[in-house]
């Protein structure tokens, strides 16, 4: 089981004046994290796009290049590439460099985005919204799988026999469909024969347990090898020392998210009880301790079987000394705890086989 982070750069606030702080500083913080996930041997760290003073990560593939000149192993992805209202040339070429100037560790997660901020910024229209998003994602796997490219498309100038350079050194770069649990992206995923990264940021993450089983069937009718059947799940968490200190803190960081999120969509913020009932063993908040952690996230992998699990937990102004910490926490305490259950189930699994 793979574990790591994502984040949309979380800018922070002064402590005494309450004044939120500078844009760059959530640059550099965020790059700071990279590295410590990396150090302490997470798995991966994704960058999401957005394009709020709150969250600024609005050039993801340039966090991580920067990121790779000081980590050694880690993956390095979009959590997601906003592909509706960019250009597939465009992000294949900075995502090859990324794969270039790390030594093989890009990938790309290509989704339409919770926000639409982009939408008015580049000039598209929400009205194009499913139909943009179809036709760029084509592109962006025709150009995946040869050069050069001849390509033609309603939203963008045709293609003929265009190189787009630079190429992976593995031929390929590793694309991922991203989503919210829309069952029609899940086929889409499965028909095209990409791994899947489940966006759960709500309700109960068993709901979509029905979800990866529409995905695998979609793969395998599709003739897809199972080596490349692949899910992921992104969730919003937090760990601490202490289960209750953890959700205690975190609790007041996440309302000041769903607070602003609120105003804008029109929805009220959860309460303590609310948020109580999220953070539980059936919700979709992974907070809590790290043996807490480390059950939840085997309990999730018996229903889904998914192969990778990061957390968002940079939200609502977290302090960045807070994050660092509980990054630290996944890769010293819930990793080692989570590899020693699967191990253990895996043994089991081998001797009932064999029997």
């Amino acid at each position: 089981m793979e574990l790591g982070i994502y984040s949309f750069a979380d800018v922070q606030r002064d402590r005494k004046s309450g004044a939120l702080g500078s844009t760059a500083d959530a640059m550099r913080n965020l790059r700071e994290a990279i590295a410590l996930a990396d150090a302490v041997r997470l798995d991966y760290f994704g960058v999401g796009e957005h394009h709020t003073y709150e969250m600024p990560a609005s050039a993801g593939a340039v966090i991580l290049a920067s990121a790779a000149s000081i980590t050694k192993r880690i993956k390095l992805g979009s959590a997601v590439t906003v592909l509706s209202t960019d250009d597939p040339v465009r992000v294949y070429q900075q995502f090859a460099t990324l794969d270039a100037l790390s030594n093989g560790r890009a990938e790309i997660t290509a989704g339409r985005g919770s926000s639409t901020e982009s939408f008015p910024l580049f000039g598209y229209s929400l009205n194009d919204y499913d139909e943009l998003y179809a036709e760029k994602l084509d592109l962006l796997l025709k150009i995946n799988e040869s050069n050069p490219v001849t390509w033609r498309g309603k939203h963008r100038p045709p293609l003929e026999n265009a190189w787009v350079v630079p190429r992976p050194e593995r031929g390929h770069l590793p694309i991922w469909l991203g989503t919210g649990g829309n069952p029609h992206s899940s086929m889409r995923a499965g028909y095209l024969g990409l791994p899947i990264s489940y966006g759960i940021i709500g309700g109960q993450p068993k709901r979509f347990a029905p979800l990866a089983e529409l995905y695998r069937r979609a793969a395998r009718e599709a003739g897809v090898p199972e080596a490349n059947i692949k899910i992921s799940v992104a969730s919003p968490g937090f760990i601490g020392d202490d289960a209750k200190a953890a959700k205690d803190l975190w609790s007041r960081h996440w309302t000041a998210l769903m607070a602003s999120i609120g105003e804008i969509r029109g929805f009220a913020p959860p309460s303590r009880a609310q948020f109580d009932h999220d953070a539980n063993r059936d919700g979709a908040l992974f907070v809590g301790d790290p043996e807490e952690i480390a059950e939840r996230i085997v309990a999730l992998h018996k229903r889904l079987g998914h192969m990778r699990q990061f957390f968002q937990m940079d939200v609502g102004h977290l302090p960045q000394k807070e994050f660092l910490h509980a990054i630290e926490l996944v890769g010293t305490k819930v990793k080692p705890l989570v590899d020693a259950e699967l191990r253990v189930a895996d043994s089991y699994q081998e001797a009932v086989d064999v029997r």
